[in-house]
């Protein structure tokens, strides 16, 4: 690994990843009163495909396309960008910035099943018990007061939860095809997999949308989610892996949930329930005991924002 000759600028860089992908949470939630789901949605995944190509290219070093995995890119990139940034910005307009960060934060427990069941983990007892706690906490935040309250935020909940399940499952499959390729070309190949899969959605909604319609709010807030959340945040995260240990890192981005409820109470007027604070409680602890518990190696490299 190599020694950042910048501290600065590398835990600069950091702080504004966090920062960046704790924001999308409330910003992609505000967009949505501007943009239906379907449309950010689908332009975000495409515009975000588009904008990694004039990147790849640009790298010096890149790992040419193997025709032979042209297959596993489309896999990869229905689960990785597809279900997984889909189904958030889908989630998102059912449930609350608060819950979405506390339901992405459950990715590593997900990972941590799936690669077990693929024998490629092992599982000691604190890890059983963390994933537990986080289960719980999670059957908390989904049947706690906001559904007595306010009808409930439970579709939403299973949205996001469907779409944390598919960046899990991306995480365990690339690892078939990560040793061959590097992190910008895995990144190109997967962001334009799911540009190509979603395309004709895309065109559908460019059809039908009303442009005249869509306020600078809504432009803004998608260009958000593709410049700083799907792009930027992405290459500083696989840039600062050359300079700190992927655990370090990962610990860093698990700021991203207390955070992204904060700002949720504080521009977006979402309360904190007693029931979200216990339930956020029992993930949090749960996802730290399943993922620093002793016997695990370094946390996976993709426990990244959404």
């Amino acid at each position: 690994m190599e020694r950042s000759r910048h501290p600065v600028l590398l835990y600069s860089l950091i702080l504004f990843m966090v920062l960046g992908w704790s924001f999308n949470f409330v910003i992609a939630k505000a967009t949505l009163r501007y943009l239906d789901v379907w449309s950010f949605a689908s332009f975000r995944i495409i515009l975000s495909g588009v904008l990694m190509l004039p990147i790849y290219f640009w790298t010096p070093r890149h790992t040419n396309f193997k025709r032979k995995d042209i297959w596993t890119f489309i896999v990869l990139g229905f689960f990785g960008v597809v279900v997984n940034r889909g189904l958030f910005i889908v989630g998102l307009d059912y449930t609350t910035a608060g819950h979405s960060a506390l339901i992405v934060a459950v990715g590593p427990i997900l990972i941590l099943v799936l690669a077990r069941l693929q024998k490629l983990e092992t599982i000691t007892l604190a890890k059983v018990l963390g994933m537990a706690l986080s289960f719980a906490g999670v059957t908390i935040l989904i049947g706690g007061d906001e559904l007595r309250l306010h009808g409930g935020t439970w579709v939403g909940d299973l949205i996001t939860i469907g779409g944390t399940l598919g960046f899990a499952i991306y995480t365990v499959m690339a690892k078939k095809v990560a040793r061959h390729y590097d992190t910008i070309s895995m990144n190109t190949f997967n962001n334009l997999a799911g540009a190509i899969l979603l395309l004709p959605l895309g065109i559908r909604q460019a059809v039908r949308v009303d442009w005249g319609g869509i306020t600078w709010e809504g432009w803004a807030g998608l260009a958000y989610a593709v410049l700083v959340s799907s792009v930027i945040a992405y290459l500083i995260f696989f840039w600062a892996l050359r300079h700190v240990s992927a655990s370090r890192l990962a610990a860093f981005t698990y700021a991203e949930t207390p955070i992204a409820m904060f700002l949720g109470v504080l521009l977006l007027g979402e309360k904190l329930t007693g029931t979200l604070l216990i339930g956020a409680s029992m993930i949090l602890a749960g996802v730290y005991l399943a993922e620093f518990a002793p016997g695990r190696g370094e946390v996976p490299a993709d426990t990244a924002g959404a």
